[in-house]
């Protein structure tokens, strides 16, 4: 697991331990995105790790709105992300952040279906040419 984390200098992302737990599953996808690391799992954007300066330190809960409710009354730490409001955010400077992490995790490989997001298709490139008929003139 820990490869899927080092960069070309060798440098573990500071929140590689939080995953650990998922590296046995076969379907475990971890991307580089934005400075962080994409979490998928089954095909779904569940975690977003990031190790910037506020509000960018901590994990982000890729979820849909109607589950924030549910989600903050089970883990109070957990909070609307202050740029990303979609999504929730976990803190590293919360009390309980290993916990909650880990719980996280925990809910993850369960498949808790209030955790995660079906990740966009990619736009088809402006250089893929559809077939087109011409006319005659």
């Amino acid at each position: 697991m820990r490869e899927l984390f080092a960069t070309r200098a060798a440098v573990v992302h500071p929140f590689a331990w939080v995953i650990e737990p998922l590296e046995n599953e076969p379907t475990l996808v971890v991307r580089s995105m934005f400075g962080g690391k994409a979490v998928y799992l089954h095909g779904r954007f569940v975690l977003y790790l990031t190790a910037k300066t506020e509000p960018w330190c901590g994990v982000l809960v890729p979820t849909l709105r109607e589950h924030h409710a549910s989600l903050v009354g089970d883990r109070p730490e957990l909070r609307e992300h202050s740029i990303l409001g979609k999504w929730l955010y976990l803190p590293e400077s919360a009390a309980t952040f290993e916990r909650d992490a880990g719980w996280l995790v925990t809910r993850v490989r369960a498949r808790d279906p209030r955790i995660g997001i079906e990740p966009r298709q990619k736009a088809r490139r402006a250089n893929q040419r559809r077939p087109h008929s011409r006319k005659q003139g």
